[in-house]
This record gives C-alpha cells, structure tokens and sequence, in this order.
C-alpha cells in the first residue's frame, strides 16, 4: 500500500502535517507539479497521473486543500478507481469564496460534482477561511464521502499549529482500514 501525498497551493513546506508524515510514513511520496504557486490544471492532473503510475499497489491518496478539488476533476475525468484504494481529502476550498487563490481560477473553479470510484473521506475546520463547514459537507455529499468537522483548525495546516497531527494520522489509519489498506501509524 502506498500513500500519494497531495499538497495544495503553495506545495505544503516543511512544518506542514503531509511534509512531516511524507518524510516519516513509509510508502509516501509526494505528486509533482511542474509549480506549486501557479497551479495549471491540466500541469496537476498530468502529475497526479504521474504518481499514481508509479505508486506501489492500491494507493490512498491524502489530499489537502485544492488538491481536493484536484481528485474531484480526476475523478470525474477516469470514472474508475484504478489503483486508488481511498482519498482522504482535508480542508478542501470554495473556489467561490473571497479567500481562493487567484492563480488557481481559471482552472479549477468549475469543480465536477460526479460521485468518486473510490472511497473517500473529507475532514473539514469549523473556522476554515477558506470553506465553510456547509460548503465541505456538500463538496462530500456530492462526491459520496464521509465527512467530518474536526472543530476549530484553521486550514488545517502549519498555520494551524497541528504539527505531527495525530488525530490526522488516527483517522487516515482508520479509514485507510475501511478500504482494506493497513496503514500503522506511528507517533511522529
């Protein structure tokens, strides 16, 4: 089983949870877009495909922010799950809330509201500036994901002060159990 490590804009420096739990979970890596500050769909896609062909066995891909949006136009576009095992998709965006980025409009704000091939789960903040609770769950209805508000933390991210995350890792280690995918989780 491999994890597929999904960063979203901006790529997810060092202090972020994906970066602490790629370097320390064995069987993660990291997708590669060509630049993390401009985001070009059709650039995060190719990638995307890129890690997911040379991935080991059934993959869970572990998506953040507008890497969630990112398995939504994937999805959409493949119809079947491949080798994907599950996503657990975290803090996705409103691509029509003030807070988007700009450089990622043009690309990703048609969002395809199709059901994924795969299981999937979507953990949202209670005072996420960019996604309200409302909008999380209905990007998790749509797609036929689990949800869960994790309560007040932010994006989710270095920002948030969650360091090794470790409710993160117990729930990704959960879910990844649902979807016949054992994922040990360490104390980072």
């Amino acid at each position: 089983m491999s994890l597929l490590i999904l960063p979203g804009f901006g790529g997810s420096g060092p202090a972020h949870w994906q970066s602490r739990w790629e370097a320390r979970m064995d069987g993660a890596t990291r997708f590669a877009p060509s630049t993390w500050d401009r985001p070009d769909l059709e650039d995060w896609l190719a990638a995307l495909e890129q890690g997911l062909e040379q991935a080991e066995g059934p993959v869970v891909l572990v998506a953040h922010s507008l890497a969630c949006l990112l398995t939504a136009h994937w999805a959409a576009r493949h119809g079947e799950a491949g080798h994907i095992a599950g996503a657990l998709l975290v803090a996705p965006p409103d691509p029509e809330g003030l807070a988007f980025p700009r450089e990622a409009s043009a690309g990703f704000r048609e969002v395809p509201r199709a059901a994924f091939g795969f299981p999937a789960l979507v953990l949202a903040s209670s005072n996420d500036p960019y996604a309200s609770p409302a909008f999380a769950q209905d990007f998790a209805q749509a797609r036929g994901a689990g949800f869960l508000v994790m309560g007040p933390c932010g994006h989710i991210n270095a920002e948030s002060g969650l360091g090794d995350w470790g409710e993160g890792q117990r729930l990704l280690a959960a879910f990844a159990a649902g979807c016949g995918q054992p994922v040990p989780v360490a104390e980072l």
